[in-house]
C-alpha cells in the first residue's frame, strides 16, 4: 500500500505565540509531504516542472483534533486516492508517536501548464499516480458557497509570497486569515479548515479582502479582477 510516512519534531519556527502548530505551517508539512511522496512514486520534476507543468492545490480540508505543539514530535503519513480524470484526491493524517490523533486531512490538486495556466491532461504528461483506500479518509473538500461580510480590505501580494509556481503560495492564505480575523490571535482552538482557490493570485496583484465571523466560524474572500480564493476557518 502506497503510504508516505515521516516523524518530524517540531521547532519554534514551525508554532505560533500559544506555541501550537501554526495552521499555514501544517499546510506546508502537508504540501512538502504530498512532493516527496509524488517523487517517490516516479512522478518527479522530470515529468512536471522540468517540462513546464505545475502541480497546483485546488482545495483543501483539514479536521483537527488537536494541534500538535512545540517540541513534540509527531507522525505525519499521506496517500493519493483514485484519480478522478483531471484531479488527483490526496490524504493526509498526522498523529503522535503514541497513535493519538492530531489532524485529518484532504486536498485536491490538478496540473496546469506554467506558460497558458490552463489544465493539463495526466496521460498528455506521463503523469500516473495509483491511488489507495485506508479507511482513514475523510470527505474530499467541496466549492465554499459566497457569504456576505462586514469587514474588508486591500492587500497587495508581496515578493515574499510568491513561489515557485509564479503566484502566491496556498500556504500564505493562512497567514493572511489569520491577520485579519482576531480569533487566532486570542487563542482559540481552530477545529476545521476548508479552502477553495478559484484564481492564482500574481506578484504585486492587489486583493480586496472580505470577511465575517460569527459564533467561533469565519469566513474570508479575496478578489482581484476575478475571485481569487475563499476560506472558512472553525474555532471552538
Amino acid at each position: 500500500m502506497s503510504i508516505h510516512t515521516e516523524t518530524l519534531k517540531l521547532r519554534s519556527k514551525d508554532v505560533d505565540m500559544f506555541r501550537r502548530l501554526r495552521s499555514s505551517e501544517l499546510f506546508k508539512l502537508l504540501q512538502e509531504l504530498s512532493i516527496r511522496h509524488t517523487e517517490e512514486l516516479g512522478m518527479g520534476r522530470d515529468k512536471t516542472l522540468d517540462k513546464g507543468i505545475l502541480w497546483v492545490v485546488l482545495m483543501q480540508r483539514a479536521e483537527i483534533a488537536r494541534m500538535p505543539e512545540y517540541d513534540e514530535e509527531i507522525v505525519m503519513k499521506s496517500w493519493p486516492g483514485k484519480t478522478m480524470h483531471l484531479l488527483f484526491p490526496r490524504f493526509y493524517s498526522l498523529e503522535t508517536e503514541t497513535g493519538e490523533p492530531l489532524v485529518r486531512a484532504s486536498a485536491l490538486w490538478s496540473l496546469v501548464d506554467a506558460g497558458t495556466r490552463k489544465v493539463v491532461f495526466p496521460e498528455n504528461c506521463g503523469v500516473e499516480i495509483r491511488g489507495v483506500v485506508t479507511g482513514e479518509e475523510i470527505d474530499l473538500p467541496g466549492s465554499i458557497r459566497k457569504q456576505d461580510c462586514d469587514c474588508g480590505r486591500s492587500f497587495t501580494v508581496p515578493y515574499s509570497f510568491v513561489d515557485l509556481n509564479g503566484h502566491m503560495n496556498n500556504t500564505r492564505y493562512f497567514d493572511l486569515a489569520e491577520d485579519c480575523v482576531g480569533l487566532a490571535a486570542e487563542g482559540k482552538r481552530l477545529r476545521e479548515i476548508r479552502t477553495e482557490y478559484v484564481n492564482e493570485a500574481r506578484f504585486g496583484e492587489t486583493l480586496q479582502l472580505h470577511w465575517h465571523e460569527e459564533s467561533g466560524e469565519a469566513y474570508l474572500s479575496g478578489e482581484g479582477e476575478k475571485p481569487v480564493f475563499r476560506m472558512v476557518l472553525r474555532y471552538e
